[in-house]
């Protein structure tokens, strides 16, 4: 009696020992990323290589340059060592609203596929033969720029009899898609939850499994303007919001007109001696040395889509529903400029006098 427990008792222990060792190493079955799953595309999509953040240099929505490169814009050489010197090259293109602007690459150049592979470029010929295998402007493409995922996520590998072999950290989006290219249909990946997605507006959302990883990226995917265009003016007010422009115009006055273009006419000199005084009561004043006229403004939206309606009964020339395309700010110096998709400019200016 006492050996026949005995044995019981052994039997149990061991039964229970295989099963703590099965719960530390098997993970859930909705953790499991499968290769080729809808999900790893999804989040492989994600992290593709964005290559048009650099349009206003390459025109090309596939690929990105490698800095630095060197560049002539209008006869200016420029040495572009990261995303933030393209802004010269945009400060040069805007310098004068009625030129031809160009640009020459000086080569060899290096560019960034969206796989993350290098291809060195020694000619104009042969960068026109890439760039033309790029879809075109706001055409559908497979990178997913809608939405990010927050670095690092850690993934657990098994082997076939669920133990536990590998343990890896990743780090940034170049090593996420090519250890998803590397997956193959036999291998055994966990994911460690939670995760954590970055919205375009910034919002960031925690997920606890690939269902709802799968899910939320799907929804981001069409969320947000990718900017796939060649336009490198469309961005300027990515930051912009109603109470900064009512900020911005109502702390100085005598605003005067830069520029005003209405139906392919340049106005800006009958209005050479008009000073523009906006209040935060919606409430806007044009004056001349001998008359006065009163009318409204109000703004709303937000970023690159705030809409600028502007009302002075006695000047038609100013009345319309304006988009806010750009706030510009220079020592004392302030410029508000105002665009319609017709091609009408409205540009503000003052030397701001708080």
């Amino acid at each position: 009696m006492k050996i026949l427990s005995l044995v019981l008792v052994a039997t149990l222990l061991v039964t229970s020992c295989r099963k703590e060792e099965s719960v530390l190493i098997e993970g859930p079955q909705n953790e499991t990323l499968k290769a080729n799953s809808a999900v790893a595309n999804l989040m492989q999509r994600t992290a593709m290589k964005d290559g048009s953040d650099d349009n206003i240099v390459d025109g090309a929505n596939c690929f990105s340059v490698d800095f630095p490169i060197t560049v002539v814009v209008n006869g200016m050489e420029i040495t572009v060592t990261s995303e933030e010197d393209l802004d010269t090259v945009e400060d040069n293109f805007d310098e004068f609203d009625d030129d031809d602007d160009t640009l020459e690459i000086s080569f060899p150049i290096t560019i960034i596929l969206s796989d993350f592979s290098e291809v060195t470029i020694n000619s104009i010929e042969e960068f026109e033969e890439f760039a033309d295998e790029c879809e075109g402007e706001n055409e559908f493409d497979d990178d997913i720029e809608c939405i990010d995922i927050k670095y690092p996520i850690t993934a657990s590998i098994f082997n076939a009899n669920n133990e536990l072999i590998d343990t890896i950290t990743i780090s940034n989006d170049q090593e996420l898609y090519q250890f998803l290219d590397n997956l193959e249909d036999d291998d055994i990946v966990n994911v460690d939850f939670p995760v954590t997605l970055i919205l375009s507006d910034g919002t960031e959302v925690s997920v606890s499994n690939l269902d709802q990883l799968e899910e939320v990226i799907d929804d981001a995917e069409d969320d947000c303007d990718e900017d796939d265009d060649y336009d490198y003016n469309d961005d300027d007010c990515d930051n912009c919001s109603t109470e900064g422009l009512s900020d911005f115009l109502t702390a100085c006055d005598g605003w005067y007109v830069k520029d005003l273009e209405r139906n392919d006419m340049e106005l800006t000199d009958q209005y050479v001696d008009y000073t523009f005084t906006f209040s935060a009561d919606g409430s806007i004043t044009a004056e001349t040395a001998t008359e006065s006229y009163s009318g409204t403004w109000e703004s709303s939206g937000s970023g690159n889509n705030i809409s600028v309606t502007i009302n002075i009964p006695d000047l038609a020339d100013f009345n319309a529903n304006w988009m806010l395309h750009e706030l510009e700010q220079e020592g004392n110096e302030r410029q508000v400029d105002l665009r319609m998709e017709n091609d009408d400019e409205l540009e503000f200016r003052s030397n701001c006098n708080p």
